[in-house]
């Protein structure tokens, strides 16, 4: 885990609801190409969410994800799961 991940997690981990936040997503395009987006917003709340699509299954299949759910300015919903692509600041 690189110095960046790690504060992305530690500032995840103390978000409340109110803070807004910046997240920045890489999305990997194909085998070459990596696209950025930017999302602002409110914090709702955060959770891990259960799921069980992912490339390497546990036996269980009992696979989670932590998720940030955001209302936007135009007050607009949206979800947002955090991975090590993903960059989190607090506004």
């Amino acid at each position: 885990m690189t110095s960046e991940e790690s504060q992305a997690r530690a500032l995840y981990e103390h978000l409340q609801p109110g803070d807004r936040v910046e997240v920045v997503h890489g999305v990997t395009v194909g085998s070459s190409a990596t696209w950025s987006t930017t999302t602002v917003g409110t914090v709702l709340r955060r959770e891990r969410r259960r799921h069980g699509l992912h490339f390497r299954r546990s036996g269980d299949d009992k696979v989670y994800s932590d998720v940030l759910i955001l209302a936007r300015e135009d007050g607009e919903l949206t979800t947002i799961t955090m991975d090590e692509f993903t960059r989190l600041r607090r506004l």
